[in-house]
């Protein structure tokens, strides 16, 4: 059996055996879907086992995190771009293979430079992922309303991975060595690469362009020189190296963004169509994307600090404490697909993310302190993240021809990865920069003590359980203080971030209901 169609083929949509298989190749490419979101986050959590047991440098400890983040951030829109060239289905089998295999050595590296290498090459295949399941879901849900419902599938899959990835790395950590968090990429990863040819149609642009290497390197370098440079500012602050390495990203970028705007003037077909920014509905749903991960991740940044380091939770019980959240955002998302029938889509969106800004409201107004209160902040912001992007990725793949939906995937998809980066960046440096400005570290501590219970909350846990009982309640009393002033600050500031984007984001996309409504009766 063929299960390859170009993009302009006629389908006979609404055939009831065309529907199954429809929904029986989402099925399969939620697989993909879910390993890269838990991956995303389970490495986290065992980052000490990788320490005892390999102990890497301070280098080489923070590059087996960064080294799969920078490579998926500087392929991301040229995998987007070859799977328009190839064909998506094509890149998606090529990048479970490598990612299985990968991780299969990833989990067995006896040392730490084989690891960092093993990572990077992970987000080699990983950038051929996330981009070909998005564009392969506008290519085979042709209706909108089945659209819709398959891409809150999508964004539901996602999130629910991100959450999972605590839980999952908890229990794997629990009962194997650190290894068993790459392992588990064969036992998914298999099933998908049998199941995925006989169930996943074929779809490619027709006409491609010609392969242009001068961009692939432009945007690669602009990529991952930005996602460094903001990277190490999470981590080591601003300094030269952080400044520099974001001032040359943006530099190529910017030759980038020339070199296409050129190529299309001249009649040549760019690797990337900048152009589709000039579209309201396309860069809106972009903004959506990008802002909602921004304020999640900042989210999760100091509520997982506060739920292990103040409430003592373990690991697997604060991922546990974030399930409700987690099933706020796919009942949003699944529930906003069928709203859209009744409502303007900007008007959904941009009642999302006032939700998001209502759940930091609760923060900032209930404090950190009550657990249960976070938890319900945290529900909301599930709301708004669930709603928010599932609309938004709709309008995103609704607003661009069918042919170059792999593009549009992966500026999506790159959103997503910036959205990430800046949420640790900005909510993490501020929260990071209030708790050093207000921390009070008891007199008589040496000055490598004193510095560690100085720079964050986890040093000073870890300095306290050192201690006398007077002065380590003396500082864990001061730290707890700090820290809870710096997420007061920062709930705030994301608080009004989300309600002026509310606003900006439905002045951006009002215009797009008239067509998506015609598509659909």
């Amino acid at each position: 059996m063929n299960n390859s169609y170009p993009v302009t083929e006629a389908l006979p949509i609404h055939a009831p055996d065309q529907k199954i298989k429809r929904w029986i190749a989402l099925t399969v490419l939620m697989l993909p879907v879910l390993l890269v979101s838990v991956d995303n986050t389970v490495l986290a959590f065992a980052v000490p086992s990788i320490a005892q047991a390999l102990e890497p440098s301070s280098s080489e400890q923070l590059w087996i995190v960064d080294a799969y983040s920078l490579v998926l951030a500087g392929l991301l829109v040229p995998m987007g771009s070859l799977g328009d060239r190839i064909g998506r289905r094509k890149i998606l089998l090529i990048g479970s293979v490598g990612f299985a295999v990968i991780s299969a050595l990833a989990a067995f590296a006896p040392t730490a430079l084989l690891l960092v290498i093993a990572r990077a090459v992970l987000g080699f295949f990983g950038a051929m992922l996330m981009p070909a399941t998005l564009s392969l879901i506008r290519n085979i849900f042709r209706d909108p309303k089945e659209r819709r419902t398959a891409i809150a599938v999508w964004a539901a899959g996602f999130s629910a991975g991100a959450a999972l990835g605590p839980i999952v790395g908890g229990l794997l950590l629990s009962h194997f060595w650190w290894g068993s968090v790459f392992l588990m990429a064969v036992p998914v990863l298999v099933p998908f690469l049998a199941l995925a040819p006989m169930t996943v149609p074929e779809s490619k642009d027709p006409n491609p362009g010609p392969l242009d290497m001068v961009s692939i390197l432009l945007i690669m370098i602009a990529m991952i020189g930005i996602t460094f440079g903001l990277t190490h500012i999470s981590e080591a602050g601003v300094d030269a190296l952080a400044l520099s390495t974001a001032f040359i990203g943006a530099v190529f970028g910017f030759f980038f963004v020339r070199r296409q705007l050129r190529r299309g003037r001249a009649g040549t077909t760019p690797m990337l169509d900048v152009r589709l920014f000039k579209n309201t509905v396309f860069t809106g749903g972009i903004l959506a994307n990008l802002f909602a991960m921004f304020v999640d991740v900042g989210f999760l940044f100091f509520v997982s600090q506060h739920l292990q380091l103040v409430s003592g939770y373990s690991p697997m019980q604060a991922g546990l404490f974030l399930i409700p959240g987690l099933a706020c955002t796919i009942i949003a998302g699944l529930y906003a697909a069928k709203l859209v029938s009744r409502f303007h889509p900007a008007m959904i969106v941009s009642s999302g993310l006032a939700l998001g800004a209502l759940g930091y409201l609760f923060v900032v107004f209930f404090g950190s302190r009550n657990d249960l209160l976070l938890m319900t902040s945290f529900m909301f912001l599930g709301l708004s993240v669930g709603a928010a992007q599932t609309i938004s990725n709709d309008l995103i793949l609704s607003s661009v021809p069918a042919n170059k939906a792999g593009a549009a995937s992966a500026i999506s998809e790159t959103a997503y990865e910036f959205g990430t980066v800046l949420g640790t960046v900005v909510i993490g440096g501020m929260l990071t920069a209030i708790y050093r400005a207000q921390v009070t570290v008891p007199a008589g501590l040496s000055v490598d003590t004193a510095h560690a219970a100085g720079e964050t909350l986890g040093g000073a846990t870890a300095v306290a359980g050192q201690l006398p009982s007077d002065l380590s309640a003396e500082l864990l009393h001061s730290a707890h203080a700090a820290f809870d002033s710096g997420v007061l600050v920062t709930a705030t500031f994301s608080a009004v971030l989300l309600a002026v984007l509310s606003v900006f984001t439905y002045r951006m996309l009002r215009s797009a209901p008239a067509e998506l409504e015609k598509a659909e009766h």
